[in-house]
């Protein structure tokens, strides 16, 4: 294992990624009425200063109904394309792209924060427009017993709901970001047109597999049509959901989007139902990857992978077993947000200190050159036999 694959570049149309290091989406819940703040430039420039080739910032709602909480990021208004400019141009200065989700909460918008105790959130006078930030989905039907019946999409507004992605799109590029992911995964929007258990519509986005693919299929083409043709974009799918949605219809769906512009498939899994994703199965390290190696190569379409990747070394494993071409890192990454770094010094990587920029590369290499620092578990023994200090 020589950590190259890892740590090589990576060329999706016109956009070079350093390395096939990836920060997902991860919702932070803190926006101001949709407004990026000061909390969200640190989040994404602290993981582009520690070494990522490609940044994702949040899922990002393309209209106001979509908002999960009340601390979601919105674009559903060219009002936040300058905001959101700021945070492309502090990642790019980093030597890092930049990148955003879009999405749409549907049925399981106007919630509780995580850390608030999830579920759906109650009425407070705080809430202006609280009737009008009103879950809706493909049909009306609950998430579970204890959320509110949403409100079944009317067609034209299936359709209306199409452009603002398109419209979302537009900001995005206004904004500078170089790649883009639709998100439709975890129980949101896109997802419960996908899944016969939230669609039971009757017109043309309802129905048979082909029908319950067509939001998305026209979500790509919207987004496209004002989406560079040299910028990668993305889709998250819950490659297995648990609740009759599976690998094998994550690949027909990948099969019927590449040719409509998409480059890669995100590998997540679950959030239908509140049930854990992947129902019966141990979760453990790289549980998700063989969804991503499954997706590859039966739609033969570059993936990304997701799920309790930790460890540098399990990260080039999974890109040299071919089971995926990026390696998203999650949770590890909110840990030690340096992780680029981390996994460049663990596999021996030529040079791991250029992989940061200098305020920190240079001052921690020239303490390397000393002999400190890359064999955290000796120190006992160097102050021991040598006397030295830092």
């Amino acid at each position: 294992m020589t950590g190259m694959l890892l740590f090589s570049p990576l060329t999706i149309r016109g956009v070079e990624l350093k390395n096939r290091i990836v920060v997902p989406p991860m919702h932070q819940y803190s926006a101001v009425k949709g407004f990026p703040t000061d909390w969200h430039l640190m989040n994404a420039g602290k993981f582009a200063a520690g070494g990522a080739g490609l940044v994702i910032v949040e899922s990002t709602k393309v209209e106001r109904r979509g908002c999960g909480t009340v601390g979601d990021l919105g674009i559903w208004d060219d009002a936040f394309v300058e905001p959101l400019k700021r945070l492309v141009k502090f990642i790019k200065q980093q030597n890092s792209v930049a990148g955003i989700q879009l999405g749409h909460s549907g049925r399981k918008a106007r919630a509780n924060r995580p850390w608030e105790g999830d579920g759906p959130l109650k009425q407070t006078p705080e809430i202006e427009d609280w009737d009008a930030w009103s879950p809706v989905a493909p049909s009306a039907i609950a998430h579970s017993d204890k959320w509110p019946v949403p409100k079944a999409l009317a067609r034209q507004e299936v359709k209306d709901l199409v452009q603002a992605w398109g419209q979302a799109a537009r900001r995005a590029r206004e904004a500078g970001f170089d790649v883009l992911e639709l998100h439709g995964a975890h129980g949101y929007l896109v997802h419960q047109f996908l899944s016969e258990r939230s669609n039971q519509r009757t017109d043309e986005y309802g129905g048979s597999e082909l029908n319950r693919m067509r939001f998305i299929t026209e979500i790509t083409e919207a987004v496209r049509a004002q989406w560079p043709d040299d910028k990668p974009l993305f889709v998250r799918l819950s490659v297995e959901d648990s609740a009759g949605w599976g690998p094998e219809q994550s690949a027909r769906l990948a099969k019927i989007l590449k040719p409509k512009g998409i480059d890669v498939i995100d590998c997540s899994s679950g959030g239908i139902t509140d049930q854990a994703p992947i129902l019966g199965k141990e979760i453990k390290y790289s549980y998700q990857v063989p969804l991503s190696e499954y997706v590859r190569r039966q739609a033969d379409i570059m993936t990304m992978a997701v799920g309790l990747i930790i460890h540098g070394d399990q990260a080039e494993q999974i890109l040299e077993d071919g089971q995926a071409d990026l390696i998203a890192v999650g949770r590890e990454i909110l840990n030690n947000p340096n992780w680029p770094l981390d996994a460049a010094l663990k596999l021996g990587i030529e040079g791991p200190f250029r992989t940061v920029p200098p305020q920190f590369g240079w001052w921690l290499g020239t303490r390397a050159k000393r002999g400190f620092g890359t064999k955290p578990s000796t120190w006992q023994n160097g102050l021991k036999d040598t006397g030295n200090v830092l």
